[in-house]
């Protein structure tokens, strides 16, 4: 049988950094207000120029090295962003296979918000095993500057710029392979968090009067009771069905967008504070992005180590919520 193994992770951070203070200057806030609700205290802000494309090519290079593979051995990108570089077409998988060389390759985009990258990790697992593909490259990035409101004191704090990218490619392994993944939505609670306008469902000749619509909107408190007992739910379930205990998981990674609730599942869970990476602090929420730029941090601090056991989790705009069990599997060379 072929499985799929978690191979490399990669990641770009934008330069320019937006702090609590220079939100201060911005909205009626300050940094002790925003750091004691959301843990954030800094967050990367792509240039003007700067699109999607553009940082999720630079994570997807290092990626690409660190799996030992070249363009041509690519067979399949799918890009998790609600940010891309085009309204509706070309899907930013495309324009990242085209910088990055990658040609006759099937590349597309999925929106999930800031479960992004475990829809994609599900997705790169199932064309694998059943066949499919070989080596997929899997992407999360988001500019969303582009589409955050800095008027809007309930959302400009939260969000940051930046990408992440992984390689899942085929073994016969079995020890190598990604053990789980679950994916889950309920859109009866889409009105928690959205951008209401610039789809079909708006007027074009609207969207001048209604500019503030084509941003990121959040009913933050309703979102953050029905965050914390659906992540701890999926997650209780995920570890009970493939019969692992939480002492057992050595790191557990979850989607990064604000300190309390990460506490509050990590209590919830009875994980030990050296098995939850945080990123919060310094990058903000970065939507899709969250996850692969938390692995690559641990990645590149020398913590994550060949077959130790990650645990990812993830909730956001749909609703939409996921997680997975995933041994890190490098190439032997690159141990």
């Amino acid at each position: 049988m072929q499985y799929a193994a978690f191979r490399s992770i990669g990641a770009y951070v934008p330069k320019n950094t937006l702090t609590n203070d220079d939100l201060a200057k911005m909205v009626d806030t300050s940094d002790e207000w925003i750091t004691k609700r959301t843990g954030i205290k800094t967050r990367h802000i792509a240039d003007k120029d700067e699109k999607t494309s553009d940082m999720g090519t630079k994570a997807a290079k290092i990626a690409l090295e660190r799996a030992g593979l070249k363009s041509d051995e690519i067979d399949m990108v799918v890009c998790a962003t609600i940010s891309p570089d085009y309204f509706c077409m070309p899907s930013t998988a495309t324009v990242i296979s085209a910088n990055l060389g990658i040609k006759n390759a099937t590349a597309f985009d999925i929106s999930a918000a800031c479960t992004g990258f475990i829809y994609v990790l599900a997705i790169a697992k199932a064309f694998i095993e059943s066949g499919m593909k070989k080596n997929v490259l899997i992407i999360g990035a988001e500019k969303l500057s582009a589409i955050t409101n800095y008027q809007d004191r309930g959302t400009c704090i939260l969000f940051g710029d930046g990408a992440g990218a992984a390689v899942i490619s085929a073994t016969d392994k079995k020890e190598e392979a990604i053990v789980d993944v679950h994916t889950a939505s309920d859109g009866t609670y889409a009105d928690l968090l959205m951008t209401p306008n610039g789809g079909s469902g708006s007027a074009h000749d609207a969207l001048d009067k209604e500019s503030a619509g084509c941003y990121m909107q959040m009913k933050g408190n309703e979102t953050f009771k029905v965050a914390v007992r659906t992540l701890t739910q999926d997650v209780r379930d995920i570890l009970e069905a493939n019969g692992i205990k939480s002492e057992d998981i050595d790191h557990f990674i979850p989607h990064q967008a604000n300190y309390r609730i990460i506490k509050a599942v990590g209590d919830a869970l009875k994980m030990r504070e050296e098995q939850v990476v945080l990123t919060v602090a310094k990058y903000g929420n970065t939507s899709g992005a969250s996850i692969p730029m938390a692995i690559n941090d641990l990645y590149e601090e020398g913590k994550l180590k060949a077959g130790e056991m990650m645990l990812l989790d993830a909730f956001g705009g749909g609703l939409t919520w996921g997680s997975a069990l995933v041994p890190f599997s490098p190439p032997k060379e690159k141990r």
